[in-house]
């Protein structure tokens, strides 16, 4: 069990860096829209991408996903089988997807019929290829391939800052940011067509009627409760958008921007542990797969709690670098959010997908997002922009409870033996002392909000792994570090 945890640890690191780097390059290109595109324009790009994330978590219906328990347990030509039936499947919801983002919907919003009306058939049409083209960031890690995934990701993430940049930088116009986005969103296409290609193989049949039936069998619990999740995870950016201006939308928006980080985290890592989890769950081995997440947690942990804690502390700071300071309204908003992933970064939603608990997930979405929605209402109507977080906020660790007893009582296993909640207690309190001592040693200077950033970055990363020693983890760093130095390239 340790020799196969070493191998996914490596590769889950190989497949972070990656992800971190897409991550940083997409953290940064806001830096060159919101000072190559007014208020306005920016709110209305931020929100086609609420409007995409949202449809993200609908149309698909966690096909792509579904290969992760698919693909482990399957030969060749099975695997392929389930791979044409799940690109089938996102071609289908692609062309769903347009047709809602388009003015042919009765039903579109206000604001995104504005959005619509504004920029004509590129939006749908963007719309589409995204959500085909999504299967890609899915597909190599559940083969198992993850240099290639990783290699992927850093090459997309590259091509995207730097195409949208330019195309921003040189027409100051959001109809050239969204032609590049539609160009983009071929290439990613093609390069997913490629890889089946090359991979698999193109061929018949694209379906088969038993294999299609187990396969949405799989898949559509957690569609339900992938979907309401979502919508419960992106209702108060709904809430926001609708009952305030666009440019205080933006606003809003921005404050969200380390939920991509942690779920970038959690991903990397617990996508590279997911068809290990799933062997030792068909074999019967329940304790080894709740020992992968666990540990899998535990290793985003590590490296999240610490950005979390200086995120919140030098808030103001990344605001004004990254956004400018006419987006400060989204300092309380963020730290809200902080708040709440703290508890987000425990990630149980592979564990349910093993138990095949779908249904229970998707009751549980249900009530949470009534609950969200109501909470974040309230909020914004009593104390403006950052009150409408309020609503995920209380709902992320309440859902967290629910989950952790409801496996526990499926599992047999004590609560407090499904996760190392003593070393995750630890490394909180080392981030959040090591963030605290950052903020003391920079408090009272006065510096540009890069050189604060530096500076506290400088101080916390001295901190952070002698806080680690203080509170009984040192082992945690000479640990990380050889992962790091033994990690698989990512060539």
């Amino acid at each position: 069990m340790n020799a196969i945890s070493s191998t996914l640890e490596r590769r889950a690191l190989s497949l972070g860096s990656a992800n971190a780097i897409d991550y940083a390059l997409q953290f940064l290109l806001p830096m060159v829209l919101t000072r190559t595109l007014d208020p306005h324009s920016f709110g209305q790009y931020r929100l086609l991408w609420l409007a995409v994330a949202t449809l993200m978590m609908i149309a698909p219906m966690c096909m792509p996903s579904s290969l992760y328990y698919f693909l482990p347990r399957s030969d060749r030509p099975t695997q392929r089988i389930y791979i044409n039936q799940a690109l089938v499947f996102v071609g289908i919801a692609g062309v769903i997807s347009a047709w809602a983002l388009s003015l042919w919907n009765p039903l579109l919003p206000g604001k995104l019929r504005e959005l619509s009306e504004g920029h004509g058939a590129v939006v749908p049409a963007f719309v589409m290829l995204w959500v085909f083209a999504q299967t890609l960031d899915i597909l190599p890690t559940a083969d198992e391939r993850v240099g290639w995934q990783a290699r992927a990701v850093v090459s997309l993430s590259a091509l995207r800052a730097v195409a949208l940049s330019a195309a921003a930088g040189l027409t100051h116009d959001l109809y050239a940011v969204f032609w590049t986005l539609l160009a983009f969103a071929a290439v990613k296409a093609g390069l997913l067509v490629y890889y089946v290609a090359r991979h698999h193989g193109l061929g018949l049949p694209l379906a088969r009627r038993d294999h299609f039936k187990a396969q949405v069998k799989q898949a559509a619990p957690f569609a339900l409760s992938g979907a309401l999740h979502g919508v419960r995870s992106q209702g108060d950016q709904w809430i926001a958008a609708a009952m305030f201006t666009v440019p205080m939308f933006a606003s809003f928006s921005i404050a969200t921007v380390l939920a991509p980080l942690v779920q970038i985290f959690r991903a990397s890592v617990n996508n590279v542990f997911l068809p290990s989890m799933s062997r030792l769950q068909s074999n019967g081995d329940t304790k080894g797969m709740l020992a992968l997440n666990s540990r899998a947690n535990a290793m985003v942990a590590l490296l999240v709690y610490p950005m979390l804690a200086f995120a919140f502390v030098f808030a103001e700071q990344v605001i004004t670098l990254v956004y400018t300071s006419t987006y400060l309204d989204a300092v309380p908003v963020l730290r809200l959010y902080i708040v709440g992933l703290v508890a987000f970064v425990i990630e149980l939603n592979s564990i349910l997908l093993l138990l095949k608990e779908g249904a229970f997930s998707a009751r549980l979405n249900a009530a949470t997002l009534v609950a969200s929605v109501l909470l974040s209402y309230w909020g914004a109507t009593h104390f403006g922009l950052a009150g409408a977080a309020i609503g995920s906020l209380v709902v992320v660790w309440v859902e967290r409870l629910v989950l952790l007893r409801r496996i526990a009582r499926l599992t047999g296993e004590r609560l407090g033996a499904l996760q190392d909640w003593r070393r995750i207690g630890a490394m909180l309190v080392a981030a959040m002392s090591a963030a605290a001592i950052a903020h003391l040693a920079t408090t009272g200077w006065t510096l540009a909000p890069l050189s604060m950033l530096a500076a506290g970055a400088f101080v916390m990363g001295l901190a952070y792994p002698a806080a680690l020693f203080v509170v009984g983890q040192g082992s945690l760093v000479s640990g990380f570090f050889h992962s790091l130095a033994a990690s698989e390239p990512a060539a």
